[in-house]
């Protein structure tokens, strides 16, 4: 399980208010599960509800929302990409400490992939693959069909699009 620590790490450096006193950054994981099926040997997924606990916060609560976001782009991109997935994808609970503080929980749904490959001397090595990436549409373009001669046989603009879209891994055998 890699994200936990990384999600760690990221805030740490992200948020000065939690560096001094790390203590104040709790993270479990709960309703954790595997699954993998067998196509191609022992490779598996876990999936699990990341909760973060931040203690005695005094600063402002947005400023963990956008550090939170800006590594789910990057580690979890489906929960921002998907709306279904989004409107559930960060919940929280905060309970106001002496009209000054902040005792935050933030559960997160993660998942991670983890390919098991079976090397010629028999032994099994694993890997985490990175995240599917999400590229932005590529503005409206013009394109033209032009003939040996150089007259325009045909000629159209794509349509303009928003939001993004999945680059997916080629396909084929794991790594």
């Amino acid at each position: 399980m890699k994200k936990p620590n990384q999600l760690r790490e990221y805030l740490l450096n992200a948020i000065p208010d939690l560096s001094p006193d790390q203590d104040r950054l709790l993270i479990f994981t709960n309703n954790g599960s595997l699954r993998s099926t067998m196509v191609s040997g022992f490779s598996f997924e876990m999936s699990y509800t990341l909760d973060l606990v931040i203690t005695d916060y005094a600063g402002d609560v947005d400023v963990i929302g956008v550090v939170l976001f800006t590594w789910i782009a990057e580690n979890q991109p489906e929960l921002m990409a998907n709306h279904e997935k989004g409107k559930q994808a960060i919940r929280f609970e905060a309970e106001l400490i002496d009209n000054s503080k902040y005792d935050i929980n933030f559960q997160i749904p993660l998942t991670e992939r983890v390919v098991v490959k079976k090397l010629s001397d028999g032994k099994l090595e694993l890997s985490h693959p990175e995240e599917p990436k999400y590229t932005e549409y590529e503005p409206a373009t013009d394109f033209e069909v032009i003939d040996p001669s150089g007259e325009v046989i045909a000629s159209w603009t794509t349509a303009e699009k928003q939001g993004w879209s999945l680059d997916m891994p080629p396909t084929g055998r794991n790594p």
